[in-house]
């Protein structure tokens, strides 16, 4: 899947795109044929850059119910002639997922897209799995065949339903079928989670990893084994030494952190940090200085990971330097240092957003510390953060930041995150949004009836307003 194009963060398009409470509140005031155009964009072109953890269904759902919005594109969509040429699920996932949310709130023609796409789309493990959780036992039963007309009932065809069994993220369909009055249905379904089970039994019993018994130099050579394969083995193999070496090995684990292979190289760095050894920061700053990518990688993770005292001072020395090394001395500041540090934190968060822009990867730990440790004079910074990063887990930490850094946010930001669309963000606004806004008081009021809202969200929003509100 290609990275998603986003619009910027001023157009309608940019903050629904991102998830912004925003987005909703000017949807819901802009031309209505506008607002779906735009909601169907993001829907049908999913906006994510990480769709497996960050959230956009259930706000995309609840914008449709509020703008009543059909569900023609998307079924087009789901049905057109690419869901046969493409059948990776990021394709169609966001919508089935939306789909789900708008069948558990009581849309009829989002259940029946639904039961559709599982019978027929090529994406149909997805849609089932949003049936298991909200359509009742006729609805599933009725998926059976056409489901199991997918599997051939030849020796390639049983293999292929028994891994389908196996891995089904939502067992109740499988359970229903297992149970089925009908014997055609019921045997096979039996046979097919039997198998299942008996390859994870044979899977386990094969391991190919480390056996007792290994001395350094074989967990050495395993690492490196897997870096030629493509396969980053160093931290497992570091929790191998672990077990296997003694303090007569120390010797040969601080020479494969000197000069060793790729693979030992990481994992005895790796194994060096976690144990605190006194030379692991002389080793970890020469392996930045002479190793390969692979090797600087692993030495300032493995330095990110410390956490004793002399760690955190040698990141103040660090701090400052213009490579890898500095930028992880920024994010230990941010995770472990003190008032002392807040200057260099600071300068940290400044010098990312300006040299990699708001959606660096390194600013996650460091809106986190900035909020930590109540860097006021950050909030600028932290506002172009929440405004411009087109991930909306980062935003929810930088309001999480500005809640403790900027006196304006309860007034500002938190009272868009309260329609947010990562329910952390939305728990954060629930604590801090000025009830004086008569539009807080009753979006938490909806909040706390809407079925559908996480139980911390609820929780932080019955902690604002009174049982006799939350009826209302």
């Amino acid at each position: 899947m290609f990275d998603p194009v986003i619009a910027p963060s001023g157009t309608l398009l940019g903050l629904l795109q991102r998830g912004r409470g925003d987005g909703t509140l000017h949807a819901l005031t802009a031309p209505r044929a506008e607002a779906l155009a735009a909601l169907n964009h993001c829907v049908l072109r999913d906006p994510r850059h990480d769709w497996q953890v960050e959230n956009r269904s259930l706000y995309y759902a609840r914008l449709y119910l509020d703008l009543n919005g059909e569900l023609d594109e998307v079924e087009a969509h789901l049905f057109g002639a690419e869901d046969v040429l493409d059948s990776d699920e990021s394709r169609t996932g966001l919508a089935l997922a939306v789909l789900g949310h708008l069948a558990s709130y009581g849309r009829r023609d989002a259940l029946e897209l639904l039961r559709r796409y599982a019978a027929h789309g090529s994406n149909w493990a997805w849609a089932l799995d949003e049936l298991a959780l909200r359509d009742d036992d006729a609805g599933l039963r009725a998926l059976a065949a056409p489901v199991l007309a997918r599997f051939p009932a030849d020796p390639e065809g049983e293999a292929e339903l028994a891994v389908a069994v196996r891995d089904a993220f939502e067992p109740r369909p499988w359970r229903l079928w297992a149970e089925d009055p009908r014997e055609s249905v019921a045997t096979r379904v039996r046979a097919a989670h039997e198998a299942g089970c008996f390859d994870r039994w044979q899977r386990q019993m094969r391991p190919t990893g480390p056996r007792p018994g290994w001395s350094v130099s074989a967990v050495f050579e395993w690492a490196q084994q897997g870096l030629e394969r493509g396969a980053a083995l160093h931290v497992p193999a570091a929790r191998c030494l672990t077990a296997v070496a003694g303090p007569d090995d120390r010797a040969e684990i601080v020479r494969a952190a000197k000069d060793g292979s790729d693979g030992a190289r990481c994992t005895a760095l790796r194994y060096l940090a976690d144990g605190g050894d006194p030379d692991a920061l002389d080793l970890i700053e020469g392996a930045v200085a002479t190793g390969s990518t692979v090797v600087v990688d692993a030495a300032v993770d493995a330095f990110e990971r410390m956490r004793s005292l002399a760690a955190v001072d040698r990141a103040r020395g660090w701090a400052r330097r213009p490579d890898p090394l500095g930028a992880a001395a920024g994010r230990v500041l941010a995770c472990r240092g003190g008032a002392r540090d807040r200057d260099l934190v600071l300068t940290a968060l400044r010098e990312a957003v300006r040299g990699e822009g708001p959606d660096a990867p390194t600013l996650w730990t460091l809106v986190d510390g900035t909020g930590r440790l109540g860097i006021a004079c950050a909030a600028p910074v932290l506002r172009h953060v929440y405004r411009e990063t087109a991930s909306s887990h980062l935003r929810g930490r930088a309001a999480r930041a500005l809640a403790a850094t900027d006196p304006s946010f309860a007034t500002g930001f938190a009272v868009e995150c309260l329609w947010d669309c990562e329910e952390t963000t939305r728990e954060i606004a629930a604590r801090h949004a000025e009830t004086g806004d008569a539009r807080v008081v009753e979006r938490l009021r909806r909040l706390a009836a809407d079925p559908a809202e996480e139980a911390e969200v609820q929780t932080a929003v019955r902690s604002r307003i009174g049982p006799e509100e939350t009826a209302v």
